[in-house]
């Protein structure tokens, strides 16, 4: 894949939604959840700040990270669906 994001941008590829409940009950498509975790694919190079000073980003390629719910883009590249979201966007990342 030739994408970078720009700026304080991540590529995050989400995880895919469960397909049951704890209890086991098996969920239909339209009953799933939107992902809130994925993995850091790309990122960019960090924030600038009003002098051009450049913030580098604390979230590196290879990162499991939680979101929140409605956060970023949706795109799909070569048939892969992707979320660009921003730094800020990102609520932690998963150990």
């Amino acid at each position: 894949m030739n994408f970078k994001p720009l700026g304080d941008r991540v590529l995050i590829k989400p995880l895919e939604a469960k397909e049951q409940t704890r209890g086991g009950i098996l969920l239909p498509e339209t009953a799933k959840e939107k992902p809130q975790e994925g993995e850091i694919i790309a990122a960019g190079e960090g924030k600038k700040t009003s002098e051009g000073k450049l913030i580098p980003l604390v979230l590196k390629v290879g990162n499991k990270v939680l979101y929140g719910k409605y956060a970023g883009t949706e795109i799909t590249i070569e048939g892969v669906e992707y979320l660009i979201a921003r730094e800020d966007d990102v609520l932690g990342i998963l150990a």
